[in-house]
């Protein structure tokens, strides 16, 4: 599953590759008119703080990047650019390494260009001209060394849209991602409390560098948001009017053409919205083509809802008589209620299972606080309790995400997760203070009386084992691909790293097929099937080879 996240994400990235052409989007460049387009000089005190103005990059002691800027959009992206230079550089270098990787072939590389090019023709249209100035001016730090394949400019425009791209060709949620929200009954003060997890991954290097920014715009409200070097979109975020966002992949139709990419909506709700009706006013402006729940909480309303919205139609899903709110990767309102990719989402996917288990731990506390909520976000568990097998995508906790964190908007309250995952200390951020007359630009913004103590697990001899499973998973893979002979020792020891999870013996399984081991074969996929496959297909992949393999043993 996590490579096939990894090849739809690229995918859409690949239509970078289609500016290349002689088409509007690449003719065309926002208006500067009015605009101060100097580069500003950044300060470097060391390498960890770097200042310019105003503004601020700073790396905190956990390891997570501190931004903020400040200005008109122009000054905001190439401050942003400016402060981000060496970490920009390096995030490109990220995705493109991955292109040849994950599609070899130059002659499918042509084609879906092609299609790409086409199907992009009206992106830059649907992007707000404030965010097309803001991306110019990061662009302008991007390198040089990728300039034969599309101008700065078009190269990050398009990575806007390369979620949503790879989203919409293959009609495939990107990411597991979990979300809820408690106030009045169900929060210990009465006050909105709202958590997710971000489980989107590309690889681990594409983590290291993610950032907490703190951006005060001339026009809107200031607001954090949690992003990674070149994404000015926003995935999780307050602003200082206390109104949250967060999203979550769903599935729906499929539009002929790029429109408003996700991250962008997400952004112009926080920037632009005090209350609920605002963000769903937003909302209304725009047209998507992917399929997402924007979790939209607001401490002006005291509760949060559901914006789900698709290439052809929106829903607002407000639960009455309610105090919480729990989102996976399947809407929810009436409006989806009927519609057949959702229902094959809700049936075939890990998106139900994660939701009813996020309903079963907040039935077991009575009252959330930002300790309960991280102790949730970080669950490893399955329903009841039982052992899902560390990675398994059933979990809440699948030990990808890019980040966790935790909203408390009416204090203006946030806690960001450092590295690895969302088992770092959380760090409390205060908006008040950040955005106040006294912010200190060269030390870090958080609250250390507040943090959250990283997980114990990363103490462990399990997490430890982990971590040589990702590796010894890597190498299996390669080893099936280019079937290879291993000895038993590998692959009794890739086994025991991992044992509670199915996908060691359905992998040891296809392996020993290949070798036409079939009772070896046989016992391992009969043990796989023991264990809590993800999903619906993968269960049924594992049935067809027992199948086979009892028939080849008759």
């Amino acid at each position: 599953m996590k490579n096939r996240i990894l090849y739809i994400f690229f995918v859409g990235f690949l239509s970078l590759l289609t500016s290349c052409g002689t088409s509007k989007s690449k003719k065309h460049t926002p208006d500067l008119t009015g605009l101060n387009n100097t580069k500003p000089v950044v300060n470097k005190l060391s390498d960890s703080i770097f200042i310019t103005g105003k503004n601020s990059l700073v790396k905190n002691k956990q390891g997570l990047w501190e931004l903020y800027v400040e200005g008109d959009p122009l000054e905001i992206g190439l401050s942003t650019g400016a402060l981000t230079d060496s970490l920009l550089h390096k995030q490109q270098r990220i995705f493109f390494s991955k292109i040849t990787d994950l599609i070899p072939s130059k002659f499918q590389q042509k084609l879906l260009r092609q299609f790409l090019k086409w199907y992009n023709r009206k992106l830059y249209l649907n992007v707000p001209d404030e965010y097309q100035t803001e991306i110019y001016g990061v662009s302008q730090y991007t390198s040089n060394d990728f300039d034969n394949i599309a101008p700065q400019y078009q190269r990050s425009l398009y990575l806007h849209a390369a979620h949503d791209i790879g989203h919409a060709l293959q009609d495939l949620a990107l990411v597991g991602c979990s979300s809820f929200a408690a106030w009045n009954e169900k929060s210990e003060d009465g006050n909105l409390i709202l958590a997710r997890n971000f489980d989107f991954y590309v690889n681990d290097a594409f983590a290291e560098n993610k950032i907490a920014a703190f951006i005060k715009p001339e026009e809107g409200y200031p607001f954090m948001m949690v992003t990674w070097p070149g994404m000015i979109g926003a995935v999780s975020g307050m602003n200082y009017e206390g109104l949250t966002v967060t999203i979550n992949a769903s599935k729906s139709k499929i539009p002929l053409s790029a429109k408003t990419p996700i991250s962008i909506l997400t952004r112009e709700i926080l920037q632009h919205a005090k209350n609920l009706d605002e963000a769903v006013a937003i909302a209304k402006k725009r047209k998507v083509f992917v399929s997402e729940s924007i979790m939209v909480g607001s401490t002006n309303d005291n509760k949060a809802i559901l914006i789900e919205v698709s290439p052809n139609k929106m829903d607002v899903y407000d639960v009455p008589n309610s105090d919480q709110l729990i989102c996976s990767n399947h809407f929810q309102g009436e409006a989806f209620k009927e519609d057949k990719r959702n229902l094959e989402q809700i049936a075939n996917s890990h998106s139900e299972y994660r939701y009813e288990r996020m309903q079963e731990l907040l039935s077991e506390n009575s009252k959330v606080n930002p300790e309960i909520a991280s102790e949730i976000l970080r669950n490893k568990e399955g329903l009841k309790d039982i052992f899902l097998g560390y990675g398994n995508e059933k979990a809440l906790n699948q030990l990808l995400a890019h980040h966790g964190i935790i909203f408390k908007p009416k204090e203006r309250l946030v806690w960001v997760s450092a590295n690895p995952y969302q088992l770092g200390e959380f760090i409390c951020y205060d908006l008040n203070e950040i955005f106040g007359e006294n912010r200190n630009a060269t030390k870090s913004f958080q609250k250390e009386n507040l943090n959250i103590a990283k997980d114990p697990f990363l103490e462990t001899v399990a997490f430890q084992n982990f971590k040589k499973f990702k590796m010894e998973d890597h190498k299996i893979d390669s080893i099936l691909k280019k079937k290879e002979t291993v000895s038993a020792e590998f692959l009794q020891n890739y086994q025991a790293l991992n044992p509670d999870y199915w996908v060691v013996y359905y992998k040891v399984g296809l392996y020993f097929y290949q070798k036409k081991e079939f009772l070896q074969a046989k016992l391992n996929f009969e043990k796989a099937l023991s264990h809590e496959i993800t999903t619906a297909p993968q269960k049924e992949e594992i049935e067809k080879y027992l199948k086979k393999v009892k028939r080849k043993l008759q």
